[in-house]
């Protein structure tokens, strides 16, 4: 687009600039107004009267602002878009394209969250664990340095892809996530839509990556996520946790794909005799196949998800990571065990509500019942799923 816009107009500087305000406006609009059928012939009509107006303002360019004015090929935002780049799908084209390594890849993640992925800003801060106020200004940051820095957005080449994958899989990972439990209380708690255009968008990137590791770990991840989905929640709307779920009731078709994916990796792995190391999401993909193969909770190999979750606590040294494994050496070790290395994390997540959760069900089960009904009351208070809300208000009136 940048090149375009320059041969166009004659100018470099106004192409970037004009181009880099097309992408700024895009954020402020697209979320309000939706995305429009051709995101990118949106960009490009946005970014040519960015540099008409630009051209406008100098006098000194008068000559050049009656050229410009002449255009008759600026492309219609309605109209379909050619297959351009290495992407065809125009959605993942954009993901990859808002994705630019010259920010940073928290501010890259959140802006594309907000203009593509269709979260709002309070969604974002809770899947970052920081306030709105503090993700509201991380977005007007990341907007500004387009801005000032006159960062030039374009259509990815083939080679702009591997560079790009990582903001692109944790964008994708966060709006799975909100899809399948949507963090706020006015929406559905489980937002269908989203996880499957997650894994649709997924499915895409494996096939413009076969040989990415993680991109074929964060599939099956998804996929095994997904298969569970059906039994997530009970005829009244309550939240159904793992251990009382109906496995049979589980997409068998997804957790067969998911473990010939996860199989496919540990070939892969074991072939390459110590030179390749599995990434997060392939530790994550592993985890949740552990979980899909037990045909009983009781049947949990614990002892297999503890070792990957320390795995993953070297890949990913996360309070949310170490809360998770807690929750696994609860099963393995008992809840006692388990409830000291959670309090060790009070500092870090005490403002995320599966922290009080997890403690509410270590102190439960360890007959601590007034400390267990302040920690589900905590929670419930920070939740904002009405289904989890349901189900951790009905732990807790059960209590004695």
């Amino acid at each position: 687009m940048v090149a375009s816009l320059a041969k166009r107009f004659g100018d470099l500087d106004i192409a970037e600039e004009a181009a880099a305000e097309a992408f700024a406006t895009a954020v402020e609009r697209w979320p309000a107004d939706g995305i429009p059928p051709n995101p990118g012939g949106w960009l490009t009509t946005t970014a040519s009267r960015k540099a008409i107006d630009r051209i406008r303002r100098e006098k000194k360019r008068d000559d050049k602002y009656r050229e410009a004015m002449l255009v008759s090929d600026i492309p219609d935002p309605h109209e379909p878009l050619a297959s351009l780049g290495a992407i065809d799908d125009e959605r993942l084209r954009l993901l990859f394209t808002c994705c630019h390594p010259a920010l940073a890849l928290d501010a890259r993640v959140a802006l594309t969250l907000r203009m593509v992925g269709g979260l709002t800003v309070p969604e974002i801060a809770r899947a970052f664990l920081v306030e709105e106020s503090a993700m509201a200004r991380r977005i007007t940051r990341a907007k500004d340095k387009i801005r000032d820095a006159g960062i030039p957005f374009r259509m990815p080449s083939a080679g702009d892809l591997p560079v790009r994958v990582d903001g692109v899989l944790t964008v994708l990972f966060l709006v799975f996530n909100e899809g399948y439990l949507a963090t706020g209380p006015d929406t559905d708690p489980v937002r269908a839509e989203l996880t499957a255009e997650a894994i649709r968008l997924t499915r895409l990137i494996r096939t413009l990556l076969p040989g990415d590791g993680e991109v074929a770990g964060m599939l099956a991840l998804m996929l095994l996520t997904e298969a569970r989905r059906p039994a997530r929640l009970s005829s009244s709307g309550e939240l159904v946790t793992l251990d009382e779920q109906d496995r049979g009731a589980w997409d068998a078709a997804l957790i067969q794909e998911g473990h010939q994916l996860v199989r496919e990796r540990l070939r892969a792995i074991s072939a390459s005799d110590g030179g390749e190391a599995p990434g997060r999401y392939q530790v994550l993909a592993a985890i949740n196949a552990v979980h899909t193969s037990a045909r009983d909770i009781r049947d949990t190999d614990w002892s297999q998800v503890v070792a990957l979750y320390d795995q993953l606590v070297a890949l990913d040294p996360s309070p949310i990571v170490a809360l998770n494994r807690a929750v696994a050496v609860a099963e393995l070790d008992g809840p006692e065990v388990a409830l000291a290395s959670i309090d060790r994390l009070e500092g870090a997540l005490s403002g995320y509500h599966p922290y009080h959760a997890t403690r509410a069900d270590l102190l439960r089960r360890l007959s601590r019942s007034a400390e267990s009904r302040a920690a589900y009351d905590r929670a419930i208070e920070l939740s904002g799923n009405t289904a989890e809300t349901a189900y951790l208000t009905r732990r807790r009136d059960q209590l004695g």
